[in-house]
């Protein structure tokens, strides 16, 4: 990564920005989204509100931290309930699940652009994520969301050190994804299986691990944790203490991947069929 590169890029993209009237971003509190909302309120100031959806999809301290960083930064945010649940098609849990998830909560973002007056929205998906499926994306551009961190080809590891210039406590913060990536495709996502995934990988955060997941597959807890990590997971009293408490939760097989934490692993069944490389969103 060239750093005045990455500089040059963040300039081109408070340009774009300051060529909004008002901007509602989509947040939700990860590194991406958090580094657009702190440069469009550097740039805009009140004309930029923060929206993060409340749903049982998206883990309880993402919610806390997306509105720790808003509060500290004195930036409008607004927090409303999605319907991604309700939708047929996001149970069913086809390889599409995304782009109707995506499609609902734009619908919803764009209704409350035109209740506060918000002339456009942007979501922060990155460069990087153009190279995994991505069916989200797809149906933000449908929808007429911007992408600005897309337009203006800045990546995650760019991201990551302007936000670290920048000053913004989320640099480093560990990737993380709507809990229902846990569960395998078509098989179906329900309240249950949710709550368990979430419960879960609070047991890992709370035992020191930074980046992890807990794969559903029925009754197995399939474990992914930093490659860095997975020797801690062989200390005996640690390795029974999680077992126990995800045996409470209700799996009965708990597993540790040995390749840890690989993004877009459950992604790997539509590449073996030949799906992903059919449905691929194309680079900018």
């Amino acid at each position: 990564m060239d750093k005045d590169t990455a500089r040059l890029k963040k300039e081109a993209l408070v340009q774009q920005i300051n060529k909004l009237p008002s901007l509602l971003v989509a947040f939700s509190g990860g590194v991406d989204s958090s580094f657009l909302l702190a440069v469009a309120h550097q740039v805009l100031g009140d004309r930029v509100t923060a929206a993060t959806s409340s749903s049982i999809t998206y883990p309880l301290r993402e919610q806390t931290e997306a509105a720790e960083f808003t509060k500290k930064r004195n930036i409008r945010h607004i927090i409303f309930e999605s319907e991604e649940t309700k939708l047929p098609e996001f149970i069913s849990n086809t390889p599409d699940r995304c782009y109707h998830c995506k499609k609902s909560l734009s619908r919803r973002l764009i209704e409350l652009a035109k209740e506060e007056n918000i002339h456009h929205i942007a979501h922060a998906a990155n460069l990087d994520d153009l190279n995994d499926y991505r069916p989200g994306i797809k149906a933000a551009r449908e929808m007429g969301l911007l992408s600005p961190l897309i337009d203006n080809r800045l990546g995650k590891d760019e991201i990551r050190f302007l936000s670290r210039e920048m000053g913004l406590e989320t640099w480093d913060k560990p990737a993380m994804a709507c809990l229902a990536s846990r569960i395998p495709y078509l098989s179906p996502i329900t309240a249950g299986k949710l709550r368990m995934i979430q419960e879960a990988e609070e047991v890992l955060a709370e035992n020191g691990f930074k980046l992890f997941r807990v794969r559903h597959h029925g009754n197995i807890a399939r474990i992914e944790v930093g490659g860095t990590e997975i020797g801690r997971m062989t200390e005996e009293a640690l390795r029974k203490k999680i077992a126990e408490r995800l045996r409470e939760i209700g799996f009965t097989y708990i597993s540790v991947d040995l390749e840890g934490y690989i993004p877009g692993s459950m992604n790997r069944d539509l590449e073996n069929k030949g799906e992903k490389r059919d449905k691929k969103i194309p680079g900018p």
